[in-house]
């Protein structure tokens, strides 16, 4: 549910019995309170009038009217007062059924359905506002539901995926335990096989705890002092052995110096993920591009590669948690969806901007972050 919505909707009813439907209240009290009122008076003019235009002595009509005139005193003021209250009652009686009708209404975006929210007449911009608040809260509750379900989705296909990784580490080791005579370089095979898939095995363990540490935990910053430029080439190198197996290669270009005050730890994990995602989705035999300079009061690191461009309905919900560019499961690239989302929540903690870009089969991301701070980011 929109914040700026609801306040619209609040706005839009102090509109309303503060403004133009409080005048014509006021305005309706009035003319009403003052016809009948009128009449009132007319009928004691009238009364008094007949009673000194004709005399009847023993007439039983100058008798009535006579007692209208004698008595004029307490029943006009008498009878004014009843009307005005009754009036009242009149009047307070509508602006309470309209309260009672958006109360009614209003129940129906604790629990939003299809159903449109149906207020009256002047009440027509508290009904659309409401109105744009449950069809906000359908929207926000159909996504938790996808997102629920493509987590669960994910959970299933990681616990499958375990076991493919397992068996394999516990065939080869059993080969290595069985197999006393095994040459050397057999043997070693057998070795480096085991362990490609023990590390298989982690990053799968590793995503299940993505998925929980996401879903019970915000994430916390601790900022210190830290050399962006430095933290970047290393990244870069350490992903120099990653390369190998699509013969790809990484091409940098970063300015020495840039400073910035930020989490290094949390902010390692982003340019982590962007690299292990350029890997992983680009093209054998191309390269990898990355940059880093200063832009005016900012720090822009972007990683560009080579790969199938994505259509614009995925590239706009990249950054959603959960969410995978293959929507079939891939043990090899198919990660559990949270890297980009946990990346974009720490850029953003730290005041800066995460986006992505893809046309002719060239995909880029950008990360900009503030040079300069404010004190407030200083004490923390």
């Amino acid at each position: 549910m929109s914040v700026r919505s609801g306040a619209s909707a609040t706005q839009s009813i102090k509109n309303i019995f503060r403004n133009s439907y409080n005048r014509r209240l006021v305005l309706r009290f009035a003319l009403r309170s003052t016809a009948e009122i009128g009449g009132i008076l007319l009928l004691y003019v009238t009364a008094e009038w007949l009673a000194g235009r004709y005399v009847w002595y023993y007439g039983r009509v100058y008798r009535i009217l006579k007692e209208i005139q004698n008595l004029s005193v307490i029943w006009i003021p008498l009878l004014a007062v009843i009307l005005l209250i009754i009036n009242m009652f009149r009047v307070l009686r509508e602006p309470l059924s309209y309260l009672e009708s958006v109360v009614e209404e209003a129940k129906k975006l604790a629990e939003p359905t299809g159903e449109r929210i149906q207020l009256p007449g002047d009440l027509e911009s508290v009904e659309y506002h409401m109105n744009v608040i449950r069809e906000e809260a359908l929207e926000n509750r159909r996504k938790a539901e996808e997102a629920e379900q493509r987590k669960n989705d994910l959970i299933v296909y990681l616990a499958h995926d375990l076991k493919t990784p397992l068996t394999s580490v516990i065939g080869y080791l059993s080969l290595l335990q069985e197999e006393k005579d095994l040459p050397a370089a057999q043997r070693e095979k057998f070795t480096n096989v085991a362990l490609d898939k023990a590390y298989r095995l982690e990053d799968l363990i590793n995503e299940f705890f993505d998925i929980t540490r996401f879903n019970l935990t915000n994430i916390v910053l601790e900022k210190s002092q830290l050399d962006l430029s430095r933290m970047a080439e290393q990244t870069v190198f350490e992903y120099q052995p990653a390369l190998g197996e699509k013969h790809l290669t990484i091409e940098q270009d970063c300015e020495e110096g840039i400073m910035i005050l930020a989490d290094s730890d949390k902010l390692e994990r982003v340019l982590d993920n962007l690299l292990r995602n350029a890997v992983s989705y680009s093209t054998p035999d191309t390269a990898i591009r990355v940059t880093l300079h200063r832009k005016e009061s900012d720090a822009v690191f972007t990683v560009s590669n080579h790969g199938r461009t994505i259509p614009q309905e995925k590239l706009d919900r990249i950054f959603e948690q959960f969410f995978r560019l293959d929507s079939a499961r891939s043990s090899g690239t198919g990660g559990a969806g949270l890297g980009l989302a946990i990346a974009r929540d720490i850029v953003e903690l730290h005041g800066g901007t995460i986006t992505a870009e893809s046309m002719q089969e060239t995909i880029t991301f950008t990360v900009t972050l503030p040079l300069e701070t404010s004190s407030e980011n200083r004490k923390n």
